[in-house]
């Protein structure tokens, strides 16, 4: 079962008030001494009353400790103001990429031809003159690319001419067949041609 929260608020009758803010305030002394102490930490405590009476607890020095919160608040400061500073920047540095995008996406459309109407004549002849710029170095790349495949089918025609060139020696360098192995394999493919031939009549009238 989820309790409810208790809702905290002011005791009206001063005498009950002052009872609570007795009993609250040693507890809390308390407490602050058993941390103190169970976990080795160094607390300060500082509590005024209602009628301004002061109240403290110091594990250590009080003075010392609080000097030690000042300096702790002013670095707490510092990088707080580093922080937000260089989240300004962000901020800064993004609206002006915000700024820069919007330039580009102007100029591509203009440089399609798109939303002239609102130009100037310089801003056309600026615009024009990116261009031919462009265009030149379309070309000059392009010839580039014609150039590097050009040498790319030249040291491929040099390997295949190197290649033939290698095939042919081979060819000329292997020795031709001998008159007796001519024979032999003359008559061995008359030889074949007689046992393949057709022969009309009977098998017992053929003559060897």
């Amino acid at each position: 079962m989820v309790r409810g929260k208790v809702q905290l608020k002011r005791i009206e009758n001063a005498s009950s008030r002052q009872v609570t803010f007795s009993k609250r305030r040693n507890g809390l002394l308390k407490k602050a001494y058993e941390l103190s102490v169970l976990c080795d930490a160094e607390i300060g405590l500082i509590i005024f009353s209602q009628k301004g009476k002061l109240y403290e607890y110091c594990s250590s020095n009080m003075q010392n400790l609080v000097e030690r919160f000042r300096e702790y608040a002013k670095k707490e400061q510092i990088i707080s103001a580093e922080i937000q500073q260089y989240m300004q920047q962000l901020k800064d540095e993004r609206t002006s990429m915000e700024k820069t995008i919007e330039q580009l996406e102007v100029s591509q459309w203009r440089l399609l031809g798109r939303g002239l109407d609102s130009c100037s004549v310089e801003e056309l002849h600026e615009i024009e003159s990116h261009l031919q710029q462009s265009l030149r170095k379309i070309r000059a790349r392009k010839a580039q690319v014609f150039n590097e495949e050009i040498e790319q089918l030249k040291v491929k025609e040099k390997f295949l001419l190197e290649e033939n060139s290698k095939l042919r020696e081979k060819c000329a360098s292997k020795p031709p067949a001998r008159p007796k192995e001519m024979m032999t394999t003359h008559n061995q493919c008359s030889q074949r041609e007689v046992e393949t031939g057709l022969f009309i009549g009977l098998p017992e009238m053929h003559c060897p």
